[in-house]
């Protein structure tokens, strides 16, 4: 069939169907550049909110995976905080310890203070009545020398009633001899 129509025939059948694409691709540019000055604001307008809504949408996928990394975060801050109060805690624990540990120490020495200032002044008053008995026992010494030596003789004295007395230091001084 299409070897029986004549070649020019063909040829026409084709430059024709060149022709009407050259025409319809000139018409379609023409009518697009005409449309596209008549196009409907709506169209824009859903063009924009549409894109509009892609960006929303991303921004919502963006804040929800912030969101969950800030709430994983605040369960870190939490954990984080409860350690630290387990730790202030135990700490607060082991200050009150040793307060009470502290107060306890400072009452004992001031009792054990207490007790050597005692100790000390018993000390020093025994160290005081011991140079008392050491300077008499050294003045009975004295007074038994010399009474021995014959310097102080006590029965040529006239006094009775210090005679007496005489009687009562030889009597110590005997003691204090027979205790040396």
């Amino acid at each position: 069939m299409f070897f029986e129509i004549p070649q020019q025939q063909i040829l026409m059948i084709a430059g024709a169907f060149l022709i009407g694409w050259l025409l319809s691709s000139i018409s379609s540019s023409l009518g697009g550049k005409f449309k596209a000055r008549k196009r409907d604001p709506r169209d824009d307008r859903i063009r924009s909110l549409e894109a509009e809504l892609r960006i929303a949408q991303s921004d919502a996928e963006s804040a929800k995976e912030k969101a969950e990394g800030l709430d994983q975060e605040l369960g870190e801050l939490k954990e984080g905080i409860e350690k630290r109060d387990n730790v202030i805690t135990h700490q607060q624990q082991r200050i009150d310890k040793l307060n009470s540990d502290l107060k306890d120490s400072v009452m004992k020495t001031r009792e054990l203070r207490a007790e050597l200032s005692d100790r000390a002044t018993e000390s020093l008053r025994s160290e005081v009545k011991l140079r008392e008995v050491e300077t008499e026992l050294e003045v009975a010494q004295a007074s038994t020398d010399l009474i021995a030596t014959g310097v102080l003789d006590y029965s040529l004295t006239p006094e009775a009633d210090d005679a007496e007395e005489q009687e009562e230091l030889l009597d110590e001084s005997d003691m204090t001899k027979a205790a040396n």
